[in-house]
């Protein structure tokens, strides 16, 4: 983990300008290129540990790796296409489903803690005087560190999330801890949204806690 974090700061830290630290810096400039480059630096760790995985167990290579890449459940399936088709997923803790229910499906509603950020970069720090590495968030469902006590999950329907969350929802259990990076093209676009600008490289850590059939009377239409 500290080797992944190492390697994706170091490419975070290469492509920020350090000009003058003064109230004209921009956090965002080269925000493009940048976000791309994270997005690309994560995909390759994740690929590396996916091939090491492999090489190493054979077919039963997912109970040794945390990593995996999902395509987009909107995307063709009739060819590989970009990266930028795919989510990059790191398992941090694994549901243990003992219903068997599954994941959930395009019509159905989720429970879900979650917390997202943008990509780590340079700025003015919390007292305003002093610049190292931050990263924002731009929304979270809970505060603090998370705690399943405490920590009322949202409703949400996965029709209504974006493309890449959306696609990630699909593939949890209930108990499910993820870490979840997804590039621009299945997140806000170019326009952004709010907080988010636009070619944002969105990070999402997500803990799903239940999921429920549609037509169950449950509640869903998250907007």
């Amino acid at each position: 983990m500290k080797k992944y974090l190492y390697i994706l700061l170091a490419a975070v830290l290469g492509l920020v300008s350090c000009s003058e630290t003064d109230n004209t810096y921009n956090p965002y400039e080269d925000w493009q290129s940048r976000n791309a480059k994270w997005y690309e630096d994560t995909v390759q760790v994740a690929r590396q540990a996916i091939a090491q995985a492999k090489a190493e167990h054979g077919e039963d290579w997912e109970e040794h790796c945390q990593w995996r890449m999902y395509k987009s459940l909107f995307r063709s399936t009739a060819s590989v296409g970009p990266v930028t088709d795919s989510i990059c997923i790191r398992i941090l803790e694994r549901g243990t489903d003992p219903s068997e229910k599954g994941s959930p499906a395009y019509n159905d509603s989720v429970h879900i803690s979650y917390r997202g950020w943008l990509m780590p970069t340079y700025n003015y720090t919390g007292n305003g005087s002093e610049m190292g590495m931050v990263q924002d968030v731009f929304d979270t469902s809970y505060y603090g560190e998370y705690n399943p006590e405490t920590s009322a999950p949202t409703l949400m329907s996965v029709r209504n999330l974006i493309e890449g969350f959306s696609t990630a929802i699909q593939y949890m259990v209930e108990g499910d801890d993820w870490m979840i990076f997804i590039p621009y093209t299945l997140a806000y676009g170019t326009e952004g949204s709010g907080k988010i600008p636009g070619y944002s490289t969105l990070q999402f850590r997500v803990h799903m806690v239940r999921w429920y059939e549609s037509g169950t009377g449950i509640p869903g239409g998250w907007e």
